[in-house]
């Protein structure tokens, strides 16, 4: 930190009675009032500097001379404390004052206010405020430690600080004194927990030339700032340093966010003013960051704007994330306990990265792919890998808020589709959500039960899971034979082709047709009052009558495909 003396004589102040005086043969002829401190001091070196006290003195002179003993100037709207007009007052009189970073802002607003400026004896050494200000150009705004502390100290003095430029020089100075190398690891060293102190002994040694070359410390020393310094001095640091990367703009903002964020009085501002500042550079926020304070978000009364803009920048980086992370508790009257719609928000943002146009739903992929198996299963490894975590990601997620009484199947489903068809290599995960999901909502209707069941695709479900949903009392009619239709394709597959009969290939060929026509199927499927069915001429339909007991109908149907396949 730089220093600056002025004046040459010893401290002659002194206390008595609450009243500060300086020691001198001639008779004390000034009493000035200063906050709730009175002064007893001489006309002479105080109204030889100051322009205001000459002026106040003049305008006294005016007054009936019975009174002037009695004079007390008080300097009621005088800015901060005694101490700056103390300092003030012995430069005046010659004594030796000392300036730092940590008083030359209040000084300075004193001297302002006191006026001395050159116009009170013009011609004469520079006054005060000249002296101050070539301290401040030629020593505090060369280095960024100083700035920092000088800006610090402009929050006792905002209005002053601003009208005589203070707080912005300041800003401006810390914004050019931070020149990060490209190759600085800011968010490595703080991951690995790098201490305050060390980072500070750092700083200290990169200070030596005056400049802040070390850019591993200067978010810690930031944090310090109040909401709104922090926010200006963040944004001129953007816009005028081109050497300082998102991500260590990024690390930045998660150290003052740590900070602050646990504060609950000032949660709300501090969480706008770090969304409004945060790069717009894919990866220069971590995903988990962004998804912590979207969880912040919901608690707080953020506007929709701020949370949008973090679900998009959470959405372009969906493959980072967890399903703890996604989580995201959600208070509103749904009575909904996580936000399911922000994470289908997210998820349709990763995918517009991908393709600008949007990608069809799983039913839609469904119904227009082709009858070859071995085609999709190709298709489907094309998928990029990317895509295909994400599916898994939110199919995890899916089984966890299924659990929830109040998650809607609209909810459910619109997350589901929300994933392209070709990015679920398998569907093992996604009926296990709906499995948890029928568990808990035993009271849904038989037409959201068809909604929620329809985005299942059988063909996708490994033996494993095909059997326990061939035995799932919970799953829509349809769905089951669907599963019994094709694990029996998939048995005859599995044998020679060409000792299959002409009908039964027929049958198999139907097992692989789109899920209209399956469903077509099943439909024409017609109970008759003694417990059987009517269906249209098909060898697999026609082979026995199936029980009014689902329980049985399932026993009946596996046995038929067990007898099928000897055969076969």
């Amino acid at each position: 930190m730089k220093f600056m003396e002025l004046g040459f004589r010893p401290d002659t102040f002194y206390t008595v009675e609450a009243v500060r005086s300086v020691s001198s043969d001639l008779q004390n002829d000034l009493i000035i009032q200063v906050k709730s401190t009175k002064y007893l001091l001489h006309k002479f070196p105080m109204l030889s500097k100051c322009l205001r006290l000459k002026n106040l003195v003049s305008s006294q002179s005016q007054e009936p001379e019975t009174s002037q003993d009695q004079k007390v100037i008080q300097l009621v709207d005088f800015p901060g404390e005694t101490e700056a007009f103390e300092l003030c007052a012995k430069f005046c009189y010659g004594i030796t004052i000392t300036l730092s970073a940590h008083n030359v802002v209040s000084v300075r607003c004193a001297a302002e206010y006191l006026g001395m400026t050159e116009e009170v004896e013009p011609g004469e050494t520079e006054n005060l405020v000249q002296r101050l200000e070539h301290f401040l150009t030629s020593c505090v705004f060369k280095s960024w430690r100083d700035s920092f502390i000088a800006l610090q100290t402009t929050k006792a003095l905002p209005s002053w600080s601003e009208d005589l430029g203070i707080t912005s020089r300041c800003i401006e100075a810390i914004a050019n004194g931070v020149n990060a190398s490209p190759n600085d690891d800011f968010a490595n060293v703080m991951e690995t927990g790098l201490s305050r102190n060390r980072s500070r002994r750092r700083r200290d040694e990169s200070l030596c030339n005056g400049k802040a070359e070390n850019s591993r410390w200067w978010g810690e020393d930031l944090a310090d700032l109040d909401l709104e310094l922090y926010r200006r001095t963040m944004v001129a640091i953007k816009s005028s340093n081109r050497n300082v990367s998102p991500r260590l703009i990024g690390n930045a903002l998660r150290i003052y966010a740590s900070k602050w964020l646990p504060n609950i009085e000032e949660c709300s501002p501090v969480l706008e003013s770090v969304i409004s500042l945060l790069p717009t550079e894919r990866t220069a926020v971590p995903c988990s960051f962004l998804l912590q304070l979207l969880k912040t978000t919901n608690v707080m009364n953020v506007s929709p704007t701020s949370k949008m803009e973090l679900a998009v920048k959470a959405g372009n980086q969906l493959d980072k994330a967890t399903v703890s992370e996604l989580l995201i508790p959600l208070s509103d009257k749904s009575g909904m306990l996580y936000d399911v719609d922000v994470v289908t928000m997210m998820v349709k943002q990763f995918l517009s990265q991908i393709s600008p146009e949007r990608r069809p739903t799983s039913t839609q992929h469904r119904r227009s792919r082709s009858e070859d198996e071995i085609q999709e299963i190709r298709r489907s490894l094309s998928s990029p890998p990317l895509l295909v975590k994400v599916a898994k990601l939110v199919d995890s997620y899916l089984q966890e808020v299924a659990r929830d009484a109040n998650l809607t199947v609209s909810n459910f489903v619109e997350l589901a589709e929300s994933i392209p068809d070709l990015s679920r290599i398998s569907h093992d995960d996604l009926y296990k959500a709906i499995d948890i999901y029928l568990q808990v909502h035993l009271k849904i209707d038989k037409t959201e039960k068809k909604r929620l069941c329809r985005i299942l695709d059988c063909k996708k479900l490994s033996v494993e899971a095909s059997k326990n949903a061939a035995q799932n009392q919970l799953l829509p009619l349809r769905v089951i034979v669907q599963i019994l239709f094709v694990e029996q394709a998939r048995a005859a597959i599995a044998t020679t082709a060409n000792n299959i009969p002409k009908n039964e290939t027929a049958v198999l060929r139907r097992s692989f047709t789109t899920r209209r026509e399956e469903e077509e199927d099943v439909e024409r499927v017609e109970i008759k009052p003694n417990g059987g069915f009517q269906s249209t001429p098909s060898r697999f339909m026609a082979l026995c009558s199936i029980p009014r007991q689902p329980k049985k109908m399932f026993c009946k149907l596996l046995s038929i495909s067990r007898s099928l396949s000897q055969r076969i």
